[in-house]
């Protein structure tokens, strides 16, 4: 499942996240994102880059809900890790 610049900027906004945070912790380049962040819809990237950017964002807690184009949505789970749930 691909994801769209808006949950991209969501995620990041919800988490108090940096584009400079995202980059250390995707390994993706803060230019790279800075550039995806200034389109919309889903980046015109690299298909690697764009999952390591879902995975790093997921892995703080993010889901992504919705169709990336028609109703694209996050969800933040406080309790993401969290074996007692």
């Amino acid at each position: 499942m691909s994801i769209s610049v808006e949950q991209i900027k969501a995620a990041r906004a919800i988490l108090g996240m940096s584009a400079a945070d995202l980059a250390s912790i995707s390994g993706v380049g803060g230019t790279t994102i800075r550039r995806y962040e200034m389109g919309s819809g889903i980046p015109n990237a690299n298909l690697q880059n764009i999952m390591k950017i879902k995975h790093a964002l997921e892995s703080a807690g993010i889901e992504f809900t919705g169709d990336p184009l028609q109703n694209p949505g996050v969800t933040f789970h406080l309790s993401k890790g969290d074996d007692n749930d």
